[in-house]
């Protein structure tokens, strides 16, 4: 692609990274105010109880405590799809349920207050194994949701909102299928994503019924409309988002830390900060949804799908607010990545006792693809076919078709991907290394070499809306307002850039407004890799009116017409003569002029990656090391390499491939408490650890914007994990069917451990 642009594709230093690199940035922890009092939360010990009463005389009698809350004491705010969790409730439903909150002038006064409230539960029957949470007889979580069945459906996105996959004719499909497999496969590790930054909020009521709030989040301007269903429709809130120390799409799910630092604002009239301990992160946010397939698959020999029929069962944990969606997201990423006319896939989402599943990168389809390539592979081996060339064979082609989470049949209108795909098998030496289905790749003594491959794709590139203003102004600069927080990538930056490469305006003339609600347009905020196609869209479009009305205003001083004028570095000129020019700031000192752009949601793009992978196995211990990653993917056209390149470096922590290989949260089955809420014991990939990483991007122009370039972000972490589980089978030669991959479980397939005995099926050995 001949390269014609002055700051796209161009590495340049990111607008913030003095700030940050100085420690100027403002984090969360770095805002001071006066008044500033902190609040902490009385969690509950038991899984499942009734509060059969609550003193918490001492608590608020303690010097220094402003404030002490129970359910008792607050409005009947509720969250979750439907709403049906209350902000506090008489009924705990987890380990860590909020029980009390306090406020007080330190956060070592409200942590003694804290153990000062004394509580009397009726302790419950609970459930923690969605089979048996669906049983006759199991206990309760909701009365809204008989069965411990969450209700279906999302209504954000539409009437028709994706829930299954159910089109064709599948009893014909098996009918012509060559072989069929079929059998139950989960991907029921709930690793945490863990952002560095803890989730955390500043939260200041003012009367009568407003809130401002300084949030921790890549999605400041959706935390405001969040709180405003939460709250009944009734709180005017508004958000202010800085940096924020990594999300991976976790901290969405900050609802209800800051529903508590505004229901502690209000009662005692103060600011109030709140910022979960690194073991409240662990052991009491939300985790990805666990997930179990009991299905069969119908395959020619040739390695066409015929037929997908099955039940999906996801465990949302104690409440759902985003579980829904999901399930939605990963029913139409399965279509583009399994290419089949039959399916009869449905799913029914539990209600457990356990941690709620919320926003983890890979959304829905990480789960899904996850726990269905496994099946697919068993496919595969039967029909001896390369597992590199059925995954591109199926993968979406241009003019084919799927339904997406809105329920509504899109035509596929982007690239093929099959070019990039075979840079990357070449790159990686798949046909070399490739020996056939569970054949290691070499043997030296007790170790093992594997290799497998995943794939992954997504159409929420085009998801949601987003607006954008730019403001050019008479001095020969400009200045974006976009409600986006800067959350590690350097997305702000790229707009800028964006908006630069339209003005022709150095990149250092532009300013970006900060994620302020009350001045920013509506923003959904960068998640499902929408930045650069949804969010680039309506900046490029602010860009450009913004560019056309200074054209209007300046095309009779130069006795030309709008369209025959061009701009650069702040002086706008005559196309035919460039010569004849004038600054910007000849349109008056009096005035800007302001351009705005909308995004409009469009599912008919969708990225790809496919990440190969090879693993060495020591057979004695079982301890499985990951060797090499490469990663392949085409990304229309590069906007920032470094950012590009940390992103599918990414590929390897934050509940992405290394959550088939030792990220684990561990929960105890006859407790409910999380046992590894700890750095220590919760294991995580050091630097000195990492394999050796490789990415092959292709730039094949998208019919996206006018940069041609479509998001990664959410790419690289997603087909990693099932990649891992084949190359484990062919390094070894028997099927590992369970995520991580513990020297433990290995040393079970190969008999040299005994299986372990446990209730229920699923959840961490």
């Amino acid at each position: 692609m001949t390269d014609r642009y002055r700051f796209i594709g161009k590495s340049m230093r990111r607008n913030d990274a003095t700030e940050i690199v100085t420690g100027g940035a403002r984090f969360l922890n770095d805002i001071r105010m006066d008044g500033l009092i902190y609040g902490k939360v009385l969690r509950s010990p038991h899984p499942h109880a009734l509060i059969k009463g609550i003193d918490k005389s001492k608590a608020a009698g303690l010097k220094g405590v402003k404030g002490v809350l129970t359910w008792e004491d607050v409005p009947d705010w509720r969250g979750g799809t439907p709403r049906s969790t209350r902000i506090l409730d008489r009924k705990v439903r987890y380990v860590g349920d909020a029980v009390a909150l306090v406020a007080a002038e330190t956060t070592e006064i409200a942590k003694e207050a804290l153990r000062l409230i004394e509580v009397e539960y009726e302790v419950l029957p609970a459930v923690l194994d969605m089979e048996e949470a669906l049983k006759p007889g199991a206990p309760q979580l909701y009365d809204q949701f008989p069965g411990n069945v969450v209700t279906p459906g999302v209504p954000f996105f539409g009437p028709k909102s994706l829930k299954d996959i159910v089109m064709g004719d599948v009893e014909k499909g098996f009918r012509e299928a060559d072989v069929i497999t079929e059998g139950t496969f989960g991907y029921e590790n709930i690793p945490n994503p863990l952002p560095p930054e803890q989730p955390g909020v500043i939260a200041l009521w003012e009367e009568p019924n407003k809130a401002t709030l300084w949030v921790s989040n890549q999605a400041s301007y959706m935390d405001k409309i969040t709180l405003f269903h939460v709250t009944g429709r009734k709180l005017d809130v508004r958000t202010i988002g800085g940096p924020c120390g990594g999300s991976f799409g976790s901290k969405f799910m900050s609802w209800q830390i800051q529903s508590y630092a505004i229901l502690l604002s209000r009662a005692t009239g103060k600011p109030v900060k709140m910022v979960m301990s690194k073991e409240e992160h662990l052991a009491t946010f939300t985790l990805r949804p666990s997930s179990r397939i009991t299905a069969r698959v119908g395959m020619k020999r040739d390695g066409t799908l015929t037929a997908v029929a099955g039940t999906w069962l996801v465990d949302t944990g104690y409440y759902s607010m985003t579980t829904q969606s999901q399930v939605a997201v990963g029913c139409g990423e399965l279509q583009i990545m399994a290419r089949c006319p039959n399916w009869d896939l449905r799913n029914t989402i539990v209600c457990t006792n356990r941690n709620a599943s919320g926003i983890v990168r890979g959304f829905g389809g990480q789960e899904l693809k996850s726990s269905i390539i496994p099946l697919l592979s068993l496919a595969m081996e039967k029909v001896n076919i390369d597992p590199f060339e059925f995954l591109k064979k199926n993968f979406v082609k241009p003019g084919d078709g799927y339904f997406w989470r809105d329920g509504l049949w899109y035509t596929y209108r982007g690239v093929d991907y099959t070019k990039a795909l075979d840079k990357g098998a070449e790159r990686f030496g798949w046909k070399e290394k490739w020996k056939g289905w569970l054949t290691p790749s070499s043997v030296d003594g007790i170790k093992r070499r594997g290799i497998g491959v995943g794939i992954h794709g997504n159409a929420d590139i085009g998801e949601d809306a987003s607006e954008a203003y730019v403001r050019i102004q008479p001095d020969g600069k400009a200045m974006l307002f976009s409600c986006v927080t800067e959350h590690g990538t350097g997305q702000r930056s790229n707009f800028l850039k964006m908006v630069a490469e339209v003005l022709q305006l150095p990149i250092d003339q532009i300013s970006i407004a900060p994620a302020d609600s009350l001045i920013n347009p509506y923003e959904f905020g960068p998640a499902g890799s929408r930045g650069t196609y949804a969010i680039g869209s309506a900046v490029i479009a602010a860009a450009e009116d913004a560019r056309k009305k200074l054209f209007e205003i300046l095309a009779p001083k130069l006795q030309a017409d709008p369209e025959d004028l061009d701009t650069v570095d702040g002086f706008v000129f005559l196309k035919a003569n460039p010569e004849k020019r004038i600054p910007w700031k000849a349109m008056g000192v009096d005035r800007t002029c302001t351009g705005f752009g909308r995004f409009e949601p469009d599912y008919s793009l969708t990225t790809c990656i496919m990440s190969f992978v090879e693993v060495e196995l020591d057979t004695e211990t079982g301890k499985v090391d990951l060797i090499r990653v490469v990663n392949a993917t085409d990304v229309g056209k590069v906007i920032d390499p470094p950012g590009l390149e940390g992103q599918l470096n990414g590929c390897l922590g934050s509940a992405g491939i290394d959550s088939a290989i030792f990220e684990e949260t561990i929960l105890d089955r006859s407790t409910g408490h999380i046992l590894n809420a700890n750095m220590i014991d919760y294991k995580w990939r050091s630097f000195s650890e990492l394999p050796s990483i490789e990415s092959v991007v292709s730039e094949t122009p998208f019919e996206s914007h006018r940069f041609h370039a479509v998001g990664v972000g959410e790419l690289a972490t997603s087909p990693g994990p099932s990649a891992v589980l084949m190359a484990v089978s062919n390094a070894i030669g028997k099927w590992v069917h369970e995520y991580p991959m513990t020297p433990e479980r290995v040393l079970r397939v190969l008999g040299k451990v005994k299986p372990k005995v446990r209730k229920g099926k699923g959840g961490a050995a």
